[in-house]
């Protein structure tokens, strides 16, 4: 399997948003992750919530600019959620009850455990909780 690296909207909206506060960085963390890894694997949950969040910081150009970069990706693997991975997210979600994990974010590491990817661009230290290792 090609090496695989899960990207998360907060790294997503980073990317996009000039005026982000991890913009600089996240941009340096792409340049790297561009060198070091066959595909980015994302699900729809994870693209839902960056739209909605650019929607609503730049307007609707810059979102759908994100959509189409996306759609128009050859690295790009986006996964859509499907039961076996809503069933396994809220299994996540019952068995971390002191944590404060979105249902995207228990998608999100349902299908990493699924797909053995271990590494994940994001600026969401829910991942690292997981065990899973947020690459900067």
């Amino acid at each position: 399997m090609a090496k695989e690296l899960f990207i998360d909207a907060s790294a997503w909206v980073a990317l996009a948003h000039t005026k982000d506060q991890d913009h600089e960085a996240a941009k340096e963390t792409y340049s790297h992750a561009l060198q070091n890894y066959q595909k980015f694997v994302t699900t729809n949950l994870v693209i839902a919530e960056t739209h909605a969040i650019l929607r609503r910081r730049m307007g609707y150009a810059p979102a759908i600019q994100f959509l189409n970069a996306l759609e128009k990706s050859l690295r790009a693997l986006y996964v859509y959620s499907a039961e076996d991975l809503e069933t396994a997210a809220k299994e996540i979600l019952r068995k971390y009850k002191d944590q404060d994990f979105s249902y995207a974010d228990a998608v999100s590491f349902a299908l990493m455990k699924h797909r053995g990817i271990t590494d994940v661009f994001t600026y969401d230290e829910h991942f690292r909780v997981m065990g899973f290792r947020i690459i900067k």
